[in-house]
């Protein structure tokens, strides 16, 4: 059973590591691609905005269909629309195509991330599910920070080559998990007895009255916040240093290997060292620091370091939060995770949209904002958790 439990773990690893690899992929070829169809930052914007728009509206549909469904079922779909859409998107001609097909990609990684989330809930225990949600906190994190490694490596065959070759590896992930990942029962197979309609509107008000609903509020702050710096740091390194694209990579790269590490080998003792709380409280202050640290230094070095701090911090709260819900959700473990990915994507929409207004006013004003909201994020955590009859010491109380 451990095996069979190791070897599902490896495949869903696998599938998150190919769907955000393929969304980081584009992030070094998009502004030379845009101008063969006359487009340029505002165009990137919104087709960054448009797969967070598809995940928000269609994670609860996701989440609520795996419960009923199964999951194995959900990820295939997601991982086959995921790679045909992505083909689709690199054999485009025209600007509008860009935008359809790359809101539907979105729509194949709400139905992968959120069934993976499910499913890993699904066989684990409260002593195994911190370490499972770290490794695959670290797969996601590991196909953000070599994607676009990958996509301006597969650019020198040709622009729509990259695109057609993740569209190639999201179809192949798809045959594999058909083959190899054992199949989940269906957790409701009463329609009633479900608390989610998988309409995002009335699952949001659902979600207002679950035992987890602040969690899901900080995934949405902390999540602003965190795409509020993300999307602001490379303009502040350009602008302000002069940084070039080679040095931006290589920040973004060693922050995002760092997380790796510690999600892949020392998140688990983290979290039975500390508690998943204490772990969540104590990196959104860091978060919250540090982001205004990167207003007032200079020099590649410290720079590197600050930023590195910063990413790593935000890397360990996501599986400790995911896992927290989890442990609230019993048999609604797709909604919750539907939910989970909705407030995210709300997140990651509406902070980089924010982030850029801002940067536009000073440059310097993202930052106080991410920072801010992070602290904000902080207390309200703090307060609910003094609040809440459930303990989150640890996971073996």
């Amino acid at each position: 059973m451990e095996k069979k439990f190791k070897f599902a773990l490896l495949i869903l690893m696998f599938n998150m590591f190919i769907s955000m690899s393929g969304i980081g992929l584009i992030i070094p070829i998009m502004p030379q691609y845009l101008k063969t169809f006359g487009g340029e930052g505002a165009v990137l914007g919104f087709l960054i905005a448009s797969i967070a728009l598809a995940q928000f509206i269609f994670s609860p549909l996701a989440g609520t269909m795996s419960d009923r469904l199964g999951r194995k079922n959900l990820i295939i779909f997601g991982l086959v629309m995921n790679g045909v859409f992505m083909i689709l998107f690199g054999m485009a001609t025209h600007l509008f195509e860009l935008y359809i097909f790359r809101f539907l990609t979105g729509v194949g990684s709400a139905f992968i991330i959120t069934p993976v989330m499910a499913y890993v809930a699904d066989i684990t225990t409260g002593k195994q599910r911190g370490k499972a949600m770290g490794q695959i906190g670290a797969s996601i994190s590991l196909g953000f920070m070599i994607g676009p490694g990958i996509g301006g490596l597969l650019s020198n065959v040709n622009l729509h080559f990259p695109f057609y070759a993740a569209g190639g590896a999201a179809i192949f992930a798809a045959i594999l998990t058909l083959f190899f990942l054992p199949a989940t029962k269906p957790v409701l197979k009463d329609k009633a007895k479900g608390i989610g309609s998988g309409n995002v509107i009335k699952d949001m008000r659902t979600s207002f009255k679950t035992p987890y609903f602040v969690l899901l509020l900080v995934v949405f702050i902390f999540t602003f916040g965190i795409a509020n710096f993300q999307a602001s740091l490379s303009m502040f390194l350009t602008y302000k240093f002069q940084f070039t694209p080679n040095n931006i990579a290589i920040i973004l790269t060693v922050g995002g290997f760092v997380g790796v590490i510690i999600q892949s080998l020392f998140l688990d003792k983290i979290f039975k060292r500390f508690g998943e709380m204490r772990v969540i409280l104590f990196s959104l202050i860091i978060a919250g620091i540090f982001s205004i640290c990167m207003i007032y230094i200079s020099g590649f070095f410290l720079i590197l370091v600050v930023a590195t701090i910063f990413q790593t911090a935000t890397t360990v709260i996501r599986p400790a939060v995911n896992t927290l819900i989890s442990y609230t959700a019993g048999k609604e473990q797709g909604f919750a995770s539907g939910m989970n990915n909705a407030y995210m994507s709300l997140g990651n929409m509406i902070g980089p949209a924010i982030a850029g207004t801002l940067f536009d006013w000073n440059m310097s004003a993202p930052f106080y904002v991410g920072a801010t909201v992070l602290i904000f994020s902080f207390f309200l955590t703090y307060l609910w958790q003094k609040r809440t009859t459930t303990s989150f010491k640890s996971i073996d109380d």
